[in-house]
């Protein structure tokens, strides 16, 4: 619990060493081959540790996360955007488009299912218990549908648009991990079942083996030995993009702001245009030769960028207060049964089989961290369609969820 005397760490410079140290332990014990760490992460994701981690530091006073300079303005204007370049730059869309309109009418439904099932189970629990809906609850359902939609990258975009509070997205987070894992233990679980269950569906399957020979060796044909001007290419590209979008964002938002309409959709604020032109550019960037610079760790550089962002914000949390409301896990069961539901009904009227399903499903949910790993599960040599398919999250996320939260802020009457 936090307490009335000034934080033991106050220096900014220090806590940033504290914060990388923290994620340096997180990942190198998450890389355990065997052990007690193997069995703990088993159980526990590393993603909920580097938020909680730094919760902790912040809950027993050790720091003051709140009066931080490192969220704000260094993480969230500066590194969230810088990870949304390189994440969408590295998207190959062409790829996408060639693996067949089922399994992307699969992708794309599965996106719309979990749109629609945010304004249900908004809806439904303000029937059923209208304190779970009130207040911000509807900017950390947003966060959850960019995560939900894209990726972490994008949870953290949504919260950054609407504001949403430390405590409030960190209770989201924990529904991201909690429920979402679940339902990818369930994937997992089935995936060995799907020749059978393909069979009594009569769904057709022949373009799966041709995806296998296509894509399994699709990140092998990219990946080179970086170089010190490889590094700094993806320096460059990442932050320059972020330096050139903070520098047009303020006029965008000065041509917008006389218009009700454009502040009703928050396109009066410069920091909103500062991840649409991120996204957008780092999008036009993959149909570039930069897209090639994935081969040398742009994408994983981006992933490095969200990972101190996440733990940035997980050093504002209060860790107690993300216990003070269980409802919210009967609102995030019933937005994740609708998407189950509808997605599983299209499945059987499009006669898709089921790898298309749960990869459909994983790539919106889990994004390209997990998505590969349900598509091994089919076929090891699927875990590339997994990466490729999750990475397509990362491009329409931001887009989608902010539309859900506009939607989920007008019900709120948040205005």
């Amino acid at each position: 619990m936090p307490t009335d005397h000034p934080a033991l760490i106050q220096n900014d410079i220090v806590l940033f060493g504290l914060i990388a140290a923290t994620l340096a332990f997180v990942f190198w014990t998450a890389a355990r081959p065997s052990g007690p760490w193997k069995k703990f992460y088993a159980v526990v994701p590393p993603l909920l540790l580097c938020y909680f981690i730094p919760g902790i530091f912040n809950s027993i006073g050790l720091i003051d996360g709140a009066a931080s300079q490192l969220y704000n303005p260094v993480a969230s204007r500066v590194l969230l955007p810088a990870s949304l370049v390189l994440l969408t730059m590295t998207i190959d869309l062409k790829a996408v488009l060639r693996l067949g309109w089922r399994m992307l009418a699969m992708y794309f439904g599965a996106s719309a299912s979990i749109m629609a099932g945010a304004f249900f189970s908004f809806w439904l629990m303000s029937k059923l218990h209208a304190a779970t809906v009130a207040g911000d609850t509807w900017g950390g359902m947003a966060a959850l549908a960019g995560s939900w939609i894209g990726g972490g990258a994008n949870m953290v975009a949504m919260k950054e648009m609407f504001d949403v509070d430390a405590t409030v997205f960190g209770q989201f987070a924990v529904l991201d991990v909690g429920v979402g894992y679940v339902w990818m233990a369930f994937l997992i679980f089935i995936a060995g079942r799907a020749k059978q269950i393909d069979a009594r569906s009569g769904a057709d399957t022949s373009a799966i083996d041709d995806l296998q020979r296509r894509l399994a060796d699709y990140s092998a044909q990219h990946a080179r030995i970086p170089t010190l001007t490889d590094y700094m290419l993806i320096v460059g590209v990442a932050f320059g993009a972020v330096g050139l979008a903070h520098g047009v964002a303020p006029w965008l938002a000065g041509l917008f702001a006389p218009y009700r309409w454009a502040h009703a959709a928050s396109l009066d604020s410069p920091y909103v245009w500062v991840v649409l032109l991120c996204t957008m550019g780092g999008l036009a960037l993959s149909f570039t030769p930069a897209r090639r610079l994935d081969g040398v760790g742009a994408s994983k550089i981006g992933t490095l960028l969200l990972y101190v962002l996440i733990a940035c914000i997980g050093m504002q949390m209060e860790i107690g207060a993300l216990l003070d409301r269980p409802w919210l896990l009967v609102l995030a069961v019933i937005w994740i049964a609708v998407h189950i539901v509808v997605l599983f009904a299209l499945g059987k009227l499009l006669k898709a089989p089921l790898f298309y399903f749960a990869l459909g499903s994983q790539a919106n949910i889990g994004g390209p961290a997990s998505a590969p790993v349900v598509a091994a599960a089919f076929h090891p040599a699927l875990a590339p369609v997994g990466a490729l398919l999750g990475t397509m999250g990362y491009a329409t996320g931001t887009l989608l969820a902010y539309l859900v939260g506009i939607g989920l802020r007008a019900m709120a009457g948040a205005g």
